[in-house]
């Protein structure tokens, strides 16, 4: 055992520091603190009626608190039979969030680092240049859990697939099991997805050099462990992949119902909508200088006070006390200021990877021989590409149009945390390549040399001339300046004044990371000349490398994820009823809808909180209800729409005091009632303008595909005829009718055919689909029990295959420690 201390002394040394990095950096996380993001409180919102079950020990798997209802896939499932959810379950108990992901990140691409051989001290520096790349950071303190948690398992999935293509067959194909299982488990497909456009890369570039060495034989094998692999990462998965399929295909991107009057494509996202935040190619000068594009959104970058923004308000008559209120007042009516001047609608801050390892990227380029490079080049100049979506759609509308699933996805510049990864790997190796003692010591310094005068001049460039380069002016400037002279009395002179003062402002934000990143530049190109030159040893280059990465990413972070960002627990989770809210909670009703009119349909955080809701927020909200919310709520309220879905309170909001006041509203057609009528029509087009205008408690309107439930039934209408809601759970809801006449019932419930049933007396019975969203079913002469049950097969059938999946990675994981004390590793293809 003093023997196994003594050979990883050096490993065990750079954990306890990787660790302290955490605490110091994640201070107020350690003294039960968390950060107040607004994600988070849209998540929590979502999870209301979920938490509350759990809270009895109760698994629902269907929700009604957003959007009239939909299944909880996508906000929260306990998947207990997959070994992924109890090995996240032990990670997030031990480390507090957003800890958890920091150490998986930092943990993952220092195996990463190691496995491609580089000394430990290189590797902690890789490991930081990846974990403290500010894209990263600034998922954490924006609250996107998922998506940082995907990207936590790029490196240890791209480590193991090394591994395999080394020849370590069974740890290489046992370990991408695990870690691809996690990745799938961590539940963001458009990120999992991104990092897979990279392994195909990586995956061909080997096979190309595998047939030119003739090496088929071992590559074909080390392929075929990676194919087990992944089935078997599939397999763990397969509840959660399965229901996820399922009802993506029932969802805002699955495909579209209209054909007349659809608001979005017929497959997939909108383009715009998919495109919306996209990179401009200028916005990559923020790999280099943070800056360059002003930072995030708001003026959070300035010195305000001293600022020339600040200063022209002043001399524009505002009293200096209250600038403040003058900007709240221009924000109030759609003026507003920020310090980023570039294309996406927001942003919390640049796509910084670290002027060291910009320096030492390029760097690479030049001295890195090993055919590694060529699959991280290729690897970064597509993901670039595809980062700029519309500014530069020759690639990214390829990809749109004819790659499965891509146009599922947006914010489609988070392909950037693929290339965040891709470079400080060249950068790192490009430090092993004059470390190794294999290059002549002439040639890189020259090589040393002309990448310092490249990054050198662009750097000196932008902090002489910034303007030579970038505008520093959003498109919208025209448009905001004329706005602000119509709010300034037609002052032209003063609106030109405080717009051109925020140009300053920006062009010096600039200018002082350009000088900033120009001296990381100096003392990298000089720490490496000094080794080269044999003025240092590779130890302490090692350390030099990993304290100048650490403190140039810490800096920038910092911006960007403070510590006062962290609030109390308590404060951060409790969210605070409105004096409305108190009053509609005195209902006693189980089952009842609210809709705050106040709120926007898609991005509604407080209503779900309190009240079964009409809106919501949720990025996989079901495709018709989108559809309702687009064609019956976007230019006016359809009353009758909210009656049907038994919308019992109506909150609004006085548009000049801000006061908000709610109504009862007398016509919501409650639980389940009884129709007279009904209007066949021949698709959803018909049936969309159908429910534009009808009574919907006398009148149903009826997808002639469903006619066949209804002929030959006689029908009826029995005036003393009555069905109620006796029992409800989100995914049980139990009836009693009673009715003289074979009837029509319509449930003011959202119909979703990929796992309700429903049973009369027990006994399973037909439904169909009615006023576009609701169940509604023919209820036999009599008195019975109805039932509406929520069991779906992908979920249930999934948890057993997903059961098998966990036993074999378990047994393949104990035999991969069993061979590795007993057998040395086969000798094959040699990758990367």
């Amino acid at each position: 055992m003093s023997n196994w201390f003594k050979r990883n002394a050096t490993h065990l040394a750079i954990i306890g520091i990787l660790i302290a990095i955490c605490f110091f950096y994640f201070t107020p996380a350690f003294q039960g603190k968390t950060l107040g993001q607004t994600d988070v409180i849209g998540a929590q919102s979502t999870q209301t009626e979920i938490n509350h079950y759990r809270e009895k020990d109760t698994t629902i798997l269907w929700t009604n608190q957003i959007f009239g209802g939909m299944p909880t896939f996508q906000i929260w499932a306990p998947y207990p039979d997959n070994v992924t959810t109890w090995v996240v379950k032990a990670v997030t108990n031990v480390f507090p969030d957003p800890l958890y992901n920091i150490f998986i990140l930092l943990f993952g691409s220092y195996f990463l680092f190691c496995v491609l051989k580089l000394n430990p001290w290189l590797a902690a520096a890789g490991a930081v240049a990846f974990t403290f790349s500010s894209y990263n950071i600034i998922l954490l303190a924006a609250g996107h859990s998922n998506q940082a948690f995907a990207i936590s398992f790029f490196a240890p999935i791209i480590a193991s697939i090394i591994l395999t293509l080394r020849g370590r067959y069974w740890l290489g194909g046992s370990l991408t099991a695990l870690f691809l299982a996690l990745e799938i488990r961590a539940n963001h497909v458009q990120m999992t997805y991104y990092l897979l456009l990279v392994i195909f890369i990586l995956i061909g570039i080997e096979l190309y050099h595998a047939i030119k060495n003739k090496t088929t034989n071992a590559f074909l094998k080390s392929l075929g462990y990676l194919g087990a692999g992944a089935l078997l990462a599939l397999m763990v998965n397969a509840s959660s992949l399965w229901s996820t399929y399922e009802y993506g295909k029932e969802t805002i991107r699955g495909q579209s119902n209209l054909k007349q009057t659809a608001a979005e494509p017929s497959n997939g996202l909108d383009k715009n909508y998919a495109y919306e935040y996209s990179q401009t190619p200028g916005e990559t000068f923020t790999f280099l200088i943070p800056n360059a594009y002003g930072g995030d959104s708001g003026l959070n970058a300035l010195d305000f006070q001293n600022s020339d923004f600040n200063k022209a308000f002043v001399s524009a008559g505002v009293p200096q006390e209250q600038v403040g209120n003058a900007l709240q007042q221009l924000a109030s009516i759609g003026i507003q200021f920020s310090t980023y001047w570039g294309d996406k609608p927001l942003t919390s801050g640049p796509h910084y990877m670290g002027a060291v390892i910009c320096f030492l990227f390029i760097f690479g380029l030049f001295i890195v021989r090993s055919r590694i490079k060529w699959w991280l080049l290729a690897s970064v100049i597509l993901t670039v590409l595809l980062s700029f979506g519309d500014s530069f759609p020759y690639v990214s509308d390829i990809f749109f149009k004819y790659f499965p699933l891509y146009n599922k996805f947006r914010a489609i510049e988070s392909i950037l945390s693929v290339t965040g990864l891709c470079v400080p790997i060249l950068a790192i190796l490009a430090i092993k390549e004059i470390t190794d003692g294999t290059t002549d010591k002439a040639e890189a310094l020259k090589k040393l040399k002309i990448t310092f005068y490249i990054l050198g001049g662009i750097t000196l460039l932008m902090a002489i001339l910034p303007d030579l380069l970038l505008s520093f002016r959003p498109a919208s400037q025209a448009t905001l300046v004329k706005n602000l002279t119509q709010v300034l009395k037609n002052d032209s002179g003063s609106a030109n004044s405080i717009v051109n003062a925020l140009v300053r402002d920006r062009i010096y934000l600039e200018r002082m990371d350009a000088i900033r990143s120009f001296i990381f530049l100096v003392l990298t190109f000089g720490v490496l000349i000094a080794f080269i030159k044999g003025k240092i040893k590779p130890l302490v280059l090692g350390i030099v490398m990993f304290a100048l990465i650490l403190v140039d990413l810490w800096q920038i972070d910092k911006r960007y994820l403070k510590d006062e960002y962290f609030t109390e627990r308590q404060e951060n989770l409790q969210q605070r009823p409105r004096e409305i809210d108190q009053l509609i909670n005195r209902d006693t009703d189980p089952d009842y809808r609210v809709v705050d009119l106040g709120q926007s349909p898609k991005q509604d955080m407080t209503t779900p909180f309190f009240h079964k809701s009409v809106w919501g927020y949720s990025a996989a909200r079901l495709k018709r209800i989108q559809e309702v919310i687009d064609n019956q709520f976007s230019k006016s309220i359809n009353q009758d729409v909210l009656d049907m879905l038994n919308t019992k309170y109506i909150i609004t909001q006085d548009p000049q005091t801000g006061n908000q006041t709610v109504k009862t509203n007398n016509t919501a057609c409650g639980h389940a009632w009884f129709v007279k009528d009904v209007e066949y029509v021949k698709d959803a087009d018909e049936e969309m303008k159908a429910i534009s205008a009808f009574s919907p408690k006398d009148k149903v309107i009826v997808d002639q595909r469903f006619k066949g439930q209804i002929d030959g039934k006689s029908i009826g209408m029995d005036p003393n005829g009555s069905i109620k809601l006796t029992s409800y759970s989100p995914d049980h809801m139990v009836y009693q009718s009673g009715t003289s006449v074979n009837s029509i019932a319509i449930f003011s419930e959202i119909y979703y055919d990929k796992g309700w049933t429903m049973y009369v007396d027990g006994k399973e019975q037909p439904y169909f689909r009615a006023d576009y969203l609701l169940r509604a079913a023919v209820i036999p002469v009599g008195n019975h029990k109805v039932e509406f049950i929520f069991h779906p097969a992908s979920y249930y059938a999934g948890e057993k295959i997903s059961l098998a999946g966990s036993i074999i990675l378990i047994l393949a994981l104990g035999g991969v420690v069993f061979i590795s004390l007993r057998k040395k590793p086969e000798g094959a293809v040699k990758a990367a």
